[in-house]
């Protein structure tokens, strides 16, 4: 089963729905998986309004799940609501998670246009079960409390994470991002598949370096840093059963 995940450089525009269904019908993974966002752009404030799309005009997405599965980030338009979201298409259905922890202290300030969603859930998935998160929910205990017991077999993580605090050698928030991953998917026995865009928007710059970490925390690919990207991974479904066993506990 093979993992594509695309680096994008998102505009603030609705035409970043053409640009990613161009990159699905290319690819020839299982899966493709896309930043945070990636439909609209990070830094949308007010016209978030206007630009947020309803499930339904993602039609076109929904209709190429029937060959491939497709993860990809929205703003996304539930009833009089707007919820920073990753859906999941599969085989024409879509299934919907909205990110919980809206940061809003330094440049964010996610709170003030979106809605919080309030659930963590898994969904069963040709990978086998599988989860998603988006970007500051990994940063919670809440988080990896539940990845440790929910013990998916598939993490997705969606990204539009800036650059900051440079090093000699590397980026701080990189190091923190890739600590959180390999932790992550120790603790779970997942495959962690981590998506964060590039480009730059009203001062934010995105640093990239979308990873797939494997269930023992090894960093198995890694994306160019500043750059558009792609990476891919075929997943060792040994490795994960493996390291389950390892974190079996006794009653």
């Amino acid at each position: 089963m093979k993992i594509e995940v695309f680096q994008t450089a998102p505009k603030l525009s609705r035409e970043n729905l053409k640009e990613i269904i161009t990159q699905i019908e290319v690819s020839e993974a299982n899966l493709v998986l896309f930043p945070e966002l990636a439909l609209n752009g990070y830094k949308i404030k007010d016209a978030l309004l206007e630009d947020a799309f309803s499930i339904d005009e993602l039609i076109d997405i929904k209709n190429l799940s029937f060959t491939k599965d497709i993860c990809v980030g929205v703003a996304l338009r539930v009833g009089h609501k707007i919820y920073n979201a990753s859906i999941y298409f599969s085989k024409g259905e879509a299934i919907i998670y909205k990110k919980q922890h809206l940061p809003t202290y330094g440049v964010f300030e996610e709170a003030r246009f979106f809605f919080a969603g309030d659930e963590s859930f898994s969904f069963e998935t040709k990978f086998g079960k599988t989860t998603m998160f988006i970007c500051e929910d990994m940063f919670s205990g809440e988080t990896l409390n539940f990845l440790s017991k929910e013990k998916p077999d598939l993490l997705l993580v969606l990204a539009a994470s800036p650059a900051r605090e440079f090093q000699k050698d590397s980026l701080l928030i990189q190091d923190n991002w890739y600590s959180i991953l390999k932790t992550s998917s120790i603790l779970s026995g997942a495959y962690t598949i981590f998506s964060n865009r590039v480009g730059f928007e009203d001062g934010l710059g995105f640093w990239g370096g979308s990873a797939i970490i494997n269930p023992r925390g090894e960093i198995e690919t890694k994306a160019e840093l500043f750059e558009i990207d792609r990476i891919e991974t075929k997943m060792n479904k040994k490795l994960s059963t493996t390291q389950k066993y390892y974190l079996r506990k006794e009653k």
